[in-house]
């Protein structure tokens, strides 16, 4: 059975709002990505071994949410 018109309005609203978000966060673990990097290429030298390893990781996760961010708005886009 098709969809009205007015469920198809409300569904691509719900899926721009959903894209948006997404974007959104894409953006900020990207940012917060290479704000940890760019902290760890200036301040090398004064971190400990293990505040390098933290931060490392915690570049990988938020590079990692990024893309499962983009991989939720890719994957709207084929349904």
């Amino acid at each position: 059975m098709s969809k009205d018109p007015l469920d198809k309005a409300a569904d691509a609203i719900k899926r721009t709002v959903d894209d948006a978000k997404d974007k959104l966060h894409e953006v900020q673990h990207k940012a917060a990505a290479d704000a940890e990097k760019s902290h760890r290429d200036t301040e090398g030298d004064k971190m400990t071994a293990s505040e390098k390893v933290g931060s490392a990781v915690s570049e990988a996760k938020n590079r990692v949410q990024a893309e499962i961010d983009r991989a939720k708005r890719k994957a709207r886009e084929h349904t």
